[in-house]
């Protein structure tokens, strides 16, 4: 079996296999012993903060890092074992475009092509479908200078499917794309799955994760402590959840006490200051926190009731929200 087709079928393995993945970087330890397996053909999100060790995970199964301990496979082939392999397998869009800025759109895909073994005529045909593919036809010549933020991640996730691989890692795709160009992009990575491909995809928005990811694996601090469907993750936390604003911010430690002798369980804190998540089992159960709450004469702003979402669920799991950005420095930095 040739590597195309190893890709395409996957040889019956995982399309990615993880087992004890580990990094450090001197006393930092950036990834702590994830297990991960992705399945052909779906979209799995890694989901967490700034600093979660997301791009370092993407970064050692795409042989650019060393794994430092445990054991990686992409359809069955060993990453440390076999990097000229495994390059083969896989494209990869990092968060930060790397197109040349001083080419067009239709030299950068003819460079990245050539740059890739491609014969110069094959190399232009190419470029041609992917501008087609992405919409960037009008602005296939162009200097990218000119380009918005959501042409250029355009252009860098075309860049990355030139040999047409099996297996895509998208490092946090849409980051800093206005909201319709979020939207075109997700529409571009349905399209990849739609045509057979695999997608890993890293990103630290809860919606992103919510629409896309066909299961999704919550890290924190290097580690993985949740995995499932997003429906699977959601109701962890319960059927319902009740979201209160509580008007005097000082009030939160006597809600907690109503919330815990009512419930029996422990609400999750916000950052927004007087803010309060209560899981519930079922919906009525709102309204006896809300006597109790009244009857013990705390003032509330403002209430809600739904189902959870992601955001809930990173918040029970892990203590804070994913926009924490407290190792972002040092991973961008590696």
């Amino acid at each position: 079996m040739n590597i195309a087709e190893l890709g395409r079928t996957g040889g019956g393995e995982p399309a990615v296999r993880t087992e004890g993945l580990a990094k450090s970087f001197g006393e930092h330890r950036a990834v702590d012993g994830i297990d991960l397996e992705v399945r052909p053909g779906e979209i799995f999100g890694v989901l967490g903060p700034n600093g979660a060790g997301k791009t370092t995970t993407l970064r050692m199964l795409a042989t650019l890092l060393k794994i430092d301990a445990g054991r990686a496979e992409i359809f069955g082939v060993d990453v440390a074992g076999n990097p000229h392999v495994i390059r083969q397998l896989v494209g990869v869009t990092g968060q930060y475009a790397s197109v040349d800025e001083n080419l067009t759109a239709r030299e950068n895909l003819w460079l990245f092509s050539r740059l890739q073994g491609v014969p110069a005529g094959r190399a232009r045909g190419i470029a041609i479908d992917l501008l087609a593919q992405f919409g960037l036809e009008k602005a296939a010549d162009k200097p990218i200078a000119q380009f918005s933020g959501g042409m250029r991640r355009r252009l860098d996730l075309a860049a990355s499917l030139i040999t047409r691989p099996p297996l895509i890692f998208l490092d946090e795709p849409t980051t800093g794309l206005d909201p319709r160009t979020r939207g075109q992009m997700w529409d571009t990575i349905r399209s990849l799955v739609a045509d057979g491909c695999t997608v890993l995809l890293t990103t630290q928005y809860l919606d992103e994760a919510d629409q896309l990811a066909d299961r999704v694996a919550v890290i924190d601090h290097g580690r993985k402590v949740a995995e499932g469907t997003p429906d699977e993750l959601k109701s962890a936390v319960g059927n319902s959840t009740l979201q209160l604003l509580l008007a005097e911010p000082a009030e939160v430690p006597a809600a907690v006490e109503v919330v815990r002798r009512v419930l029996g369980s422990e609400p999750v804190l916000s950052p927004e200051q007087g803010r309060l998540n209560v899981a519930l089992d079922r919906a009525d159960l709102a309204a006896d926190v809300l006597i109790a709450l009244r009857t013990a004469g705390l003032s509330i702003s403002s209430v809600s009731v739904a189902k959870p979402s992601l955001d809930e669920v990173f918040l029970v799991l892990t203590g804070h929200e994913t926009d924490d950005h407290g190792d972002r420095a040092l991973e961008e930095s590696r």
